[in-house]
């Protein structure tokens, strides 16, 4: 297919945009209503539980990205008011211990993030120091007199011969850019300043920061102090090897004042996220045993505030947890977990009795219904979360003394007057074992079950991920042009056990691609789809089960590939995070086993090609390269297959839909390319 077919797709994508727009008033979901969407993240509960400071996302249709400022809500009479609003982003609010004042990160238009405290009771501002690098992980100290957080420290390096001296006045090209970091880029930030990330403390009250952390290693957050206030908790691989050990970290403490540094724990595996008890005596933190898996599961620990006496509680939960966070009274210990699809809070007492106390959190990326959401809590076991549901993305609500509050409707206003479309849960049972998949199902505004629709299959990403019942712009654009849409969890994805997700563990893609089928036929057993008529798409795992599958079968009349991995061997040394995956998806360097990466690549496949494929990548894709797509291109164009190339300008692979208007045109695209094999 020629650049002139690309050109009339992009086209008929645009058409279908604005000609939503000039019809007036929609009454279903439209793509201009992407620019109108808000949603909750970040709740940070006051201290003393009596209100939530949290950020709210809206969709800037001037500038084309989401703007970010911090509100207040205030639990005893519901009240909303912005607390930090201006014309850059604020986010990351942080309450000092005695809930008076308000840590957080603000930027204006084209300016380096800064750390920020706010006093709440006259709204003053100000910024704590001019820092160099954008700061992160921000922590108080328990005397509320000092913040930490972490910071690149730019380290060039030695550099590799002895430049030039070029003379006065002379216009010479750029020096040499010298690469040794065994990660030196990375998906949605590109080429990765040379140094390490430290950790720094500064007054509260102003001043200049001091490195607390130092060394060519990587010391990351989340962080915090000792109870004492006299040392700070954080996470590291301090190893020789660090870089070559993506899933190695333990937990160390640092002294403040005299740089002392503990490790704390020494499993082989990943510790992280370590916080400690009200009184000081414990710390509780997440982690799990390296056994060379592709997927491990977090589990919840808590050990002495010495490291010793290590003990797992919530034994009996087959599930990845989230950071964790202290009750007031230091007897309980609340975090978050996944379970089939939808995000709750447990919480789990130190002899090991767990309850869950909060389910259907929501939140994260607008355009796929991914599985997400956050949560904090105060004193009295006051716990604010992000609420979200199909019908609307991420709003704030509160759970006191077993009751829950949603104190936000950020998108009542965007949606009155529209029908959206309905989903519903699909039970699914695979071909292969007859194992239990979960699927949603999602039908059409003015659905007539009486009639018959095309269906499109929308696959996840990850592999390891998981969908659940959540808002999705796609799956509302889609469902509006008259699509079913259904999605699923396949096995391999999270959220039902290490041993579901490990079922692909050295062989993906694999059974999941016979899950997938078993959930196209459960949705066309519905009796209202058009088996005449199937769709498939899916992004970045998504997108190379999507290759995987036309490889496979010609049951599809269309087919949008998004982000895919179509050669595991040039994947593995192209891509940006190459040391996890060659040790942990194959166990064995494309070197050492070729023919393992060729026979679980889609390119294999794609001599069986026949169903027309579109492919879609972000011109700034590390995760799954360029190459990676316009090696099907092109490998598509040679086999006669239609087919063209959708390249989304300045978009990463995590940021391919980051921007309202590419995330509609995305979509729009997509929806052409099916419209043209009805």
């Amino acid at each position: 297919m020629r650049a002139a077919v690309l050109a009339s797709i992009l086209a008929l994508a645009a058409t279908t945009v604005s000609a939503q727009v000039a019809e007036g008033p929609s009454r279903t979901f439209s793509a201009r209503d992407l620019f109108g969407l808000q949603q909750v993240s970040d709740p940070q509960v006051r201290p003393d539980g009596g209100a939530v400071a949290y950020v709210r996302g809206r969709n800037d249709i001037m500038t084309d990205r989401t703007q970010r400022s911090i509100w207040l809500a205030d639990l005893s009479t519901g009240a909303q008011s912005p607390l930090v609003v201006d014309e850059g982003t604020s986010f990351a609010p942080r309450w000092s211990p005695d809930g008076t004042r308000l840590a957080y990160v603000a930027a204006q238009p084209g300016t380096q993030p800064q750390l920020f405290v706010r006093w709440v009771a006259t709204g003053r501002s100000a910024k704590v120091a001019t820092l160099e690098q954008a700061p992160d992980d921000i922590a108080w100290s328990p005397d509320g007199k000092t913040l930490a957080f972490t910071m690149i420290e730019l380290d060039e390096g030695k550099p590799l011969g002895a430049p030039l001296k070029r003379p006065e006045g002379a216009k010479w090209a750029e020096p040499l850019k010298v690469i040794d970091r065994v990660t030196y880029r990375f998906d949605g930030q590109g080429y990765l300043k040379p140094g390490f990330r430290q950790v720094f403390v500064v007054s509260a009250d102003g001043g200049q920061p001091r490195q607390v952390t130092f060394g060519k290693f990587d010391s990351a957050g989340p962080i915090n102090f000792t109870a004492d206030g006299r040392a700070i908790l954080f996470t590291s691989n301090r190893n020789p090897t660090w870089e070559r050990e993506p899933n190695e970290s333990d937990i160390w403490r640092v002294d403040v004042v005299g740089g002392q540094m503990t490790k704390l724990t020494t499993r082989v595996g990943p510790d992280a996220a370590p916080v400690p008890s009200p009184d000081g005596s414990k710390i509780a933190y997440i982690g799990s045993d390296d056994r060379g898996l592709s997927n491990e599961d977090n589990k919840l620990y808590v050990m002495d505030a010495n490291g010793g006496n290590i003990r797992q509680l919530a034994v009996n939960l087959d599930r990845s947890v989230g950071v964790p966070q202290w009750s007031a009274d230091g007897r309980s210990i609340y975090f978050d977990y996944v379970d089939k699809g939808v995000t709750k809070v447990g919480r789990v007492g130190l002899d090991g009795r767990m309850e869950t106390v909060v389910t259907g959190l929501n939140g994260g990326g607008l355009d796929r219904p991914y599985a997400g959401g956050e949560f904090s809590v105060g004193r009295g076991g006051v716990i604010a979360y992000t609420l979200g549901t199909p019908e609307h993305p991420a709003d704030l609500a509160v759970m006191r003394g077993g009751k829950t509050t949603r104190l936000t409707r950020l998108n009542d206003g965007l949606f009155a007057g529209k029908t959206l479309a309905k989903v519903e849960h699909l039970p699914v049972t695979s071909s292969y074992d007859k194992k239990p998949i979960d699927a949603w199902i999602a039908t059409p505004p003015n659905f007539d079950p009486s009639r018959k629709y095309p269906l499109i299959l929308e696959i996840h990403g990850g592999p390891h991920q998981a969908y659940g019942p959540a808002f999705a712009t796609d799956v509302q654009l889609y469902a509006q042009a008259g699509y079913v849409v259904v999605y699923s969890n396949p096995r391999g994805s999270t959220s039902y056990g290490n041993a579901f997700a490990n079922e692909i563990d050295k062989k993906y893609p694999g059974n999941d691609y016979d899950d997938l089928m078993s959930v196209v036929d459960a949705a066309i057993a519905k009796g209202y789809v058009d088996p005449g008529h199937l769709y498939v798409t899916g992004g970045s795992g998504g997108g190379v089960l999507t290759s995987w599958i036309v490889g496979k079968t010609n049951r599809f009349k269309a087919a949008a590939t998004q982000k895919p991995v179509i050669n595991w061997t040039s994947q593995m040394l192209t891509a940006d995070g190459y040391v996890g995956m060659t040790k942990n998806w194959f166990g064995k360097m494309p070197w050492e086993d070729p023919q393992g990466y060729w026979a679980r690549s889609p390119l294999s496949l794609v001599g069986n090609v026949t169903t027309p494929t579109l492919v879609v990548v972000g011109e700034e894709d590390l995760r799954t390269p360029v190459s990676e797509a316009e090696q099907y291109y092109q490998a598509l164009q040679l086999k006669g297959v239609p087919t063209a190339l959708v390249r989304v300008p300045g978009a990463g692979h995590g940021g391919l839909a980051a921007r309202p208007s590419q995330s509609a045109a995305k979509a729009a695209a997509i929806l052409a390319w099916f419209d043209r094999y009805k």
